[in-house]
């Protein structure tokens, strides 16, 4: 596992992907930036990150011949991979809000961006962008934000966390290449924020209530509404409002 070290870049997955063309990158190749100008999230969301406080990271992942149709499986192991070593270090409450954020509560603590590259309809290889609010204490104009510090009330050493990160992702991913889909989406649906309770979402620019129930093998969200009504939604089809 080679890791390299940036003071500043536009973003440690542009950077990656960037290097993936000029150069053979081994599996497991990491990108850390003290700071991110161009951080994304999903939907081109703009991540962001107090420069030195928080780990903001890529991952170079190679892939054996996975069908583009299960990609949503990468988002589940390494959104189960965060969820478990934060898990260790004590962060209370935590839950995956669909598709792979992070959250503590009612906070989000982490966001996560998998972009895959294709052969054909197979994936070949990924990388995994995760943002994680370690010790910054002041979110301004950015709403359900936390961070370890604030929740933990201590200041977390970055560096042994990323480690702590990166052998979970290992550990994942080596379950991942062992377990069948279904088991893998039914530990995810297990620790799905908000599943099973009443919530508000927009769907298409109305508020409707519903159930958040789990989701389908494609990655999309399995909502219950009113008269036992299940529709599946995309990333781009809904919002949850909380």
């Amino acid at each position: 596992m080679q890791i390299v070290k940036l003071d500043a870049i536009d973003s440690t997955n542009a950077y990656l992907k960037r290097m993936s063309v000029s150069n053979t990158l081994g599996d497991f190749t990491v990108v850390t930036a003290k700071e991110q100008w161009s951080g994304r999230g999903q939907m081109g969301t703009t991540w962001q990150s107090e420069p030195g406080k928080n780990l903001t990271f890529s991952v170079f992942k190679k892939i054996n011949s996975l069908p583009v149709v299960r990609q949503f499986d990468l988002s589940m192991t390494v959104s189960l991979a965060v969820f478990h070593a934060l898990k260790d270090i004590g962060v209370p409450d935590l839950h995956i809000k669909w598709p792979n954020d992070i959250m503590s509560g009612n906070f989000k603590i982490c966001g996560i961006l998998v972009q895959n590259i294709l052969s054909g309809p197979k994936i070949k290889t990924t990388i995994i962008g995760i943002g994680l609010n370690v010790n910054q204490t002041n979110f301004v104009n950015v709403l359900n934000a936390s961070s370890l510090k604030l929740l933990l009330g201590r200041s977390i050493d970055l560096d042994e966390l990323l480690l702590a990160l990166l052998e979970q992702l290992k550990v994942s991913f080596k379950v991942f290449d062992e377990i069948a889909g279904r088991t893998l989406k039914k530990r995810y649906e297990e620790h799905l924020f908000r599943k099973d309770k009443p919530a508000t979402f927009e769907i298409e620019k109305e508020q409707k209530m519903g159930f958040i129930r789990g989701v389908t093998d494609e990655g999309h969200l399995l909502v219950e509404h009113e008269d036992a009504q299940f529709t599946s939604y995309g990333l781009k089809e809904i919002k949850l409002l909380y």
